[in-house]
């Protein structure tokens, strides 16, 4: 159901980005937008951000978070009941070691650790993965702000793609530059 129903994100976040248009054409204000449609990887969500420049200014992230929370969730579980699989009992048999940002949380929450749900250390666990990720991208796109991402830095690897997006197609990605520097 979830593949076959409705617009695939990457057409519409084409279109999203098209309405935008139209609206800044008439004078119109664009509010702040959130795109939000299978996104589970930082990659996708500077894309995601890239493809609606300057105006989408948040990436939703739904099944990407809550398979984290799950996971932990059955940590807390299999650590009860002292039952851990090999995948997780090989990084250890505590929360402490099982978790990379557990002694983080410590420091932020001292003794209130022992409430805060293993679900809830999987969802940190994963937005510190992710963060880190999206800055190492925005860092090797020379983007050190959210605000500086745009639609130049993408490029379509289908000429299908680049017709419904607007987005240059990679063949001619800086094609002029390079034509100048062989010019030279």
């Amino acid at each position: 159901m979830m593949n076959e129903w409705g617009t695939p994100t990457f057409y519409l976040q084409s279109q999203v980005h098209q309405f935008a248009e139209k609206l800044k054409a008439r004078g119109k204000r664009v509010p702040d937008l959130a795109m939000a449609g299978g996104f589970s990887s930082e990659d996708g969500v500077f894309k995601a951000i890239a493809m609606g420049a300057p105006d989408v200014k948040a990436v939703c992230m739904g099944r990407g978070l809550m398979i984290p929370g799950m996971v932990g969730k059955n940590i807390a579980k299999w650590i009860e009941e002292d039952d851990l699989p090999k995948t997780v009992s090989q990084y250890g048999r505590r929360a402490e070691e099982i978790f990379v940002h557990y002694e983080e949380l410590v420091d932020r929450f001292g003794s209130d650790i022992k409430d805060i749900p293993l679900g809830a250390l999987g969802i940190y666990s994963y937005c510190q993965k992710t963060r880190t990720g999206l800055q190492q991208i925005m860092a090797g796109s020379r983007n050190f702000n959210l605000s500086t991402i745009s639609r130049k830095d993408v490029t379509c690897l289908t000429e299908e793609a680049a017709k419904v997006s607007g987005i240059q197609y990679i063949m001619d990605s800086f094609r002029e530059e390079a034509e100048a520097i062989l010019m030279e």
